[in-house]
């Protein structure tokens, strides 16, 4: 995968391990990685919210200090939720207002 995306290995090395530990990946041997939770999954695992909630908090509170208002974050926000929900029902090419930069 490194090779393929033009990034040093133990970047991608490190990824996997983050997804690893957040619990969204199951790296194996014998079948390499594979995700292991999605939207059809049930309920998050016990303390995912309250870190997920600190996470969103720091997110937010950077787009705050960058000078983004309150409508202008909420709208970036929607858009996002827009664009997973276009994404789960197979409108991948769908323009959303979450402006998904830097993807490919």
């Amino acid at each position: 995968m490194a090779a393929d995306c033009g990034v040093n290995f133990h970047t991608v090395n490190k990824a996997y391990d983050q997804l690893r530990r957040e619990g969204l990946l199951q790296l194996t041997r014998k079948h390499g990685a594979v995700v292991s939770r999605d939207h059809n999954s049930g309920p998050p695992p016990p303390g995912f919210t309250d870190d997920w909630r600190s996470r969103a908090h720091t997110l937010l509170a950077e787009a705050r200090a960058q000078g983004l208002t309150t409508e202008e974050i909420t709208a970036l926000c929607t858009g996002l939720l827009e664009d997973f929900a276009a994404d789960a029902a197979g409108e991948p090419g769908r323009p959303g207002t979450g402006e998904r930069q830097g993807t490919a």
